[in-house]
């Protein structure tokens, strides 16, 4: 039984410490995806960071495995070693380029989205007027789906993740996003949007954020709630992990060089206000208890594990170059 995590973030910094990736591992997880930039980092910060976690993972072939395909997660369960994927959240880092998609699979992204909260020459955000994809977008859509790279839509507008959702020949994730019904806040996602991912074949992954679950200390019981609202809704097959932890360090700055403003990215009109209230995740070790949670929700054993892996795998497989 494969454990998929869709979605964490470690400091945007070629420095930054991959012992968290070493704690997923310990918690029984066999694949993480690892942000490796977003559209307000620019591309010299993305690329130094991706170069920095390359070598990292290559420095310690005894805990890590870079996913290049699905044999790789295979082959990391197998050995107890956990594989690594990344993840660019916005299209500003291609350059309006979709050229640009093709250089980030061979340097290991595997899963990609266009906007992160806000609108580009692109996509739409989901903190922002609402903004269809656009002619470049399209082709963009058409260039991830070329490359063998997940289409992700968390993070963009609705309006503009169904546009996304009809343009692609192949299936679509949230990689992190909760069902609005549950929660009312920006980056939660319809009901529409959920029916919409499944009809492509793909998977809603549920964010362990305090935000987005509606509890300032979220358990596994409230992640196993929204998944199980996913599944009651469009089916099983249609679930997944992905709890967005941000492994902070403070000793590293990874802030984006030049006028960048935090409360653009998340505007206190979004239900943002990071002085009162920070975000708070759901620990780590969730992993270890999230089987029973789950199953305590009504589903079987085998349907706790398609949500907590066989199901991304299985998009992975068809997806990936």
């Amino acid at each position: 039984m494969i454990h998929w995590e869709a979605h964490a973030c470690l400091p945007l910094h070629p420095q930054a410490s991959f012992a968290p990736i070493e704690r997923f591992r310990e918690a029984g997880v066999h694949y993480v995806s690892v942000n490796i930039g977003m559209d307000m980092n620019p591309l010299s910060q993305v690329m130094q960071t991706i170069a920095g976690f390359r070598a990292s993972i290559a420095a310690q072939p005894d805990y890590f495995i870079q996913a290049r395909g699905v044999k790789d997660i295979e082959r990391a369960q197998a050995q107890g070693k956990i594989a690594i994927g990344f993840d660019l959240e916005g299209a500003m880092p291609l350059l309006e380029q979709p050229d640009m998609v093709a250089l980030y699979q061979s340097l290991g992204v595997r899963q990609m989205h266009l906007a992160y909260n806000r609108n580009n020459s692109v996509a739409g955000g989901c903190h922002d007027d609402e903004q269809g994809l656009t002619p470049l977008g399209h082709q963009v859509v058409q260039a991830i789906n070329a490359a063998g790279v997940l289409m992700d839509c968390s993070h963009t507008g609705r309006r503009c993740s169904l546009d996304i959702m009809a343009a692609s020949s192949a299936p679509v994730i949230f990689s992190h996003a909760n069902p609005l019904s549950l929660v009312e806040h920006g980056r939660n996602v319809t009901d529409e949007q959920i029916r919409a991912c499944a009809a492509t074949g793909g998977v809603v992954c549920v964010s362990g954020v305090s935000f987005f679950l509606g509890n300032a200390q979220p358990t596994a019981v409230d992640v196993a709630r929204h998944a199980a609202y996913v599944a009651n809704l469009v089916g099983v097959e249609h679930a997944g992990i992905g709890l967005d932890i941000s492994f902070r360090q403070p000793e590293l700055n990874d802030n984006p060089p030049d006028n960048y403003d935090p409360s653009y990215w998340w505007p206190r009109s979004a239900g943002y206000n990071r002085a009162l209230q920070p975000s708070t995740y759901t620990p780590l070790e969730t992993w270890q208890v999230l089987g029973k949670a789950l199953q305590d929700t009504g589903m079987t054993a085998a349907e706790a594990a398609l949500v907590m892996g066989g199901n991304m795998m299985r998009v992975a497989g068809q997806v990936w170059a």
